[in-house]
């Protein structure tokens, strides 16, 4: 563990200080920090293979990749919900609050912090400026990946307290390891999701951000902003542009929740 938070440390300070030359967003920067806090070396592998710009002028086409795009996708997600999960699991430590109590408070925390804050506030201009337009057009592709992220870490955090008991006092190292992991197999679980989201056009993926210039979103099709600079595909603008995946959101969200019982199921039993 000792080693894990050394790398962790040398990865985030790696991350937060060559990203500042990335041409990507602020709020997808300020993710890419987060999730290296969170996964370590695994994030700051990601960034350099998923987002940092070769060569100057290729951040577009770079990211343009459909795998990048949803990478991004995911990334924001556990970036901003993994903050409200774990504030839950700290909360639920000194409450000494166990099984669906604290599965509870995390997943609250957890989508409240990420559908708010990390999509809608930080978001809002996607969605022409307004707060309340950002939180309609968010829920949905929020509540599916956050559903999908949670499946995935629950049943790891309960195994590593199962069989590790300091791995639920957040003052102690191995908590803060177990919940590494935890989160990172989330980011697993939840991609396939986003990637679904990001090709319906239900969420953005990566961004490139030139100086002097608005944001823009590196479709992954290669598409372009329309001529009255509305995104195409991946923005928030995509219920709208792609109304063909309106019918097949019910179906995913249903598979969501069926993976999201199934990740408590299995954590309840490993103890919670």
């Amino acid at each position: 563990m000792l080693l894990w938070f050394v790398l962790t440390a040398l990865s985030v300070v790696f991350v937060a200080v060559d990203i500042r030359g990335t041409p990507e967003s602020t709020v997808l920067k300020w993710g890419f920090v987060l999730v290296t806090l969170y996964t370590g070396p695994i994030g700051a592998f990601l960034y350099v293979l998923g987002c940092r710009e070769p060569l100057p002028g290729l951040h577009e086409r770079y990211v343009a990749a459909t795998w990048r795009q949803v990478l991004g996708s995911t990334m924001h997600c556990v970036a901003g919900d993994g903050i409200g999960i774990i504030a839950g699991a700290v909360i639920a430590g000194l409450l000494a609050l166990r099984g669906p109590g604290e599965m509870a408070l995390e997943y609250l925390l957890g989508f409240g912090f990420g559908w708010t804050i990390f999509q809608a506030l930080f978001m809002r201009e996607m969605a022409g400026g307004s707060f309340l337009r950002s939180l309609r057009q968010t829920f949905m592709a929020e509540l599916l990946s956050m559903n999908l992220l949670m499946a995935g870490m629950l049943p790891v955090a309960a195994a590593w307290r199962a069989s590790v008991p300091a791995a639920a006092d957040a003052v102690r190292p191995a908590f803060w390891f177990a919940i590494s992991i935890a989160l990172f197999v989330g980011f697993l679980l939840a991609y396939p999701m986003n990637w679904w989201l990001v090709t319906n056009g239900l969420k953005h993926g990566m961004l490139t951000v030139r100086k002097g210039a608005r944001e823009t979103a590196a479709h992954a099709r290669g598409h372009e902003m329309a001529p009255d600079g509305k995104q195409g595909m991946g923005g928030m603008e995509g219920m709208h542009t792609m109304p063909e995946a309106a019918p097949r959101i019910a179906p995913m969200a249903l598979l969501s929740f069926v993976a999201l019982a199934l990740g408590v199921s299995v954590a309840l039993r490993l103890g919670g």
